[in-house]
C-alpha cells in the first residue's frame, strides 16, 4: 500500500466476531508535540466515510483542538480506505469474506497504537463527531481509568433503532445498483451513489434547512442544483464496499455489546469515569437529543449541551457554519479547562 501518511502495523487481530483480521493496518496522522509526561493527548477519531484530512479543519492555533498545546492523534476508522478496508485487504478476506469490524474492535487497536508507539497511558480528551462520537464513547467505556474527558458531538453510545433504519435505507439504495452482483460490486455503482446521496441529504439536514432554502448559502442555485452538486457526488470518491463496511460498523455500534458489559447498557454508561460533554444537535434526525437524555441519566459526570442549529446532523461538522463552530469551540474549551473525570 503506497501512502504519504504513517500506518500502525497491528498484526493479526482477533475480532469480536471470532475472525482474525490478518495484517491489520491502522492509518493515522498527528498534530502538535507530545509533552514530557505524555499528559496532553487528544484523540480525534474519523466519522463515517471520512479520512484524516477531512477532519483537520477542527485543528488549529487558538481552537479547542490546539496543536500548540496538545498532541492530537487522528486514527482512521477501519473501512475508510486508508486503514484496513475492503478496498485494500488482500485475498482471501475479500468480498463477502471481509471480516466485520466493530467500533469496539477499532478502539482496542487505537489504544494499542497509542501505547506501543508513544507509551501513552492517559488521554486528556477524545473528541468525535457522528461515528467519531460513537468511538469517543467506546474509548471511555473500554478504558475508564485512562480517558479523562470525551466530547460526543452528534453521536451516541449505541446506534438507535431509527438510526438503523436510516442505515438500511441508504445501504439498500447503494446495493440496488446493477453493479452489485452476488455480494460484490463489479463496477462503479453510478446510480447507487446518486440514490444514496439524495437519501442522505434528506436525513443529514433538517426540514427547516430546506424550508428556508439555506442551501443557497453554499452557492446552489436551486434545490436540484444542491442535490446534484453537493450530494450525488458526496460519496462517489469512496469505494462502495468500504462504505458498506463502515455502515455495518455504525449499525452495530453499542458500548455494552462486549464481554465486559454483557449487553447491560446502563452499566456500560455508569462505568464511564470521563467528564462527558454530550452535544447533539436539536434538529438532528437520527442522533437525537432524546437519546442523549437517556444516556445522561446513567453518566457519573455528564453534561448535555444541544447545538441550536437548523443544519441538523451537519451542525457537528461546521465547515460552513461559523455560529455552530463557535458554539462547539466554546463548550469544548470549557470541557478541557474543567477538572478531569479521573
Amino acid at each position: 500500500m503506497s501512502q504519504d501518511y504513517p500506518v500502525f502495523e497491528a498484526g493479526n487481530v482477533l475480532l469480536q466476531s471470532g475472525r482474525s483480521f490478518r495484517n491489520m493496518k491502522l492509518a493515522y496522522t498527528t498534530y502538535g508535540t507530545l509533552n514530557a509526561d505524555r499528559s496532553n493527548v487528544i484523540v480525534l477519531p474519523t466519522p463515517y466515510s471520512a479520512q484524516h484530512p477531512n477532519v483537520d479543519f477542527m485543528v488549529g492555533s487558538s481552537c479547542a483542538l490546539d496543536p500548540d498545546k496538545y498532541f492530537i492523534v487522528v486514527p482512521d476508522l477501519f473501512g475508510n480506505g486508508l486503514s484496513s478496508s475492503p478496498s485494500n485487504t488482500p485475498w482471501p478476506d475479500v468480498g463477502d469474506r471481509y471480516p466485520h469490524v466493530t467500533l469496539h474492535d477499532a478502539v482496542k487497536v487505537q489504544q494499542r497504537m497509542l501505547a506501543e508507539l508513544w507509551g501513552i497511558e492517559r488521554v486528556k480528551l477524545v473528541y468525535g463527531w457522528s461515528m467519531g462520537g460513537m468511538q469517543a464513547y467506546e474509548w471511555a467505556a473500554q478504558f475508564p481509568s485512562m480517558v479523562e474527558r470525551i466530547a460526543v458531538v452528534c453521536g451516541a453510545a449505541r446506534c438507535a433503532p431509527h438510526n438503523q433504519v436510516f442505515i438500511e435505507g441508504v445501504s439498500a439504495a447503494l446495493t440496488a445498483d446493477p453493479a452489485w452482483q452476488d455480494g460484490v460490486f463489479t463496477k462503479t455503482p453510478v446510480r447507487g451513489f446518486r440514490a444514496m446521496g439524495r437519501i442522505y441529504a434528506s436525513w443529514g439536514l433538517s426540514q427547516t434547512f430546506f424550508r428556508q432554502e439555506t442551501w443557497r448559502q453554499l452557492g446552489a442555485t436551486s434545490l436540484e442544483d444542491y442535490l446534484v452538486a453537493f450530494w450525488e457526488t458526496r460519496f462517489s470518491h469512496r469505494d462502495p464496499s468500504d462504505l458498506l463496511a463502515q455502515f455495518w460498523s455504525w449499525k452495530h455500534g453499542d458500548i455494552s455489546a462486549n464481554d465486559r458489559y454483557q449487553g447491560d447498557f446502563a452499566a456500560a454508561l455508569s462505568a464511564i469515569r470521563a467528564r462527558t460533554l454530550l452535544m447533539p444537535c436539536d434538529h438532528d434526525l437520527y442522533f437525537q437529543v432524546a437519546d442523549s437524555e437517556i444516556e445522561l441519566k446513567h453518566l457519573r459526570n455528564g453534561i448535555l449541551m444541544p447545538i441550536p442549529s437548523i443544519w441538523g446532523h451537519r451542525a457537528g461538522s461546521p465547515t460552513d457554519q461559523p455560529e455552530d463552530r463557535a458554539f462547539i469551540e466554546q463548550h469544548v474549551k470549557a470541557l478541557l479547562a474543567a477538572e478531569s473525570g479521573i
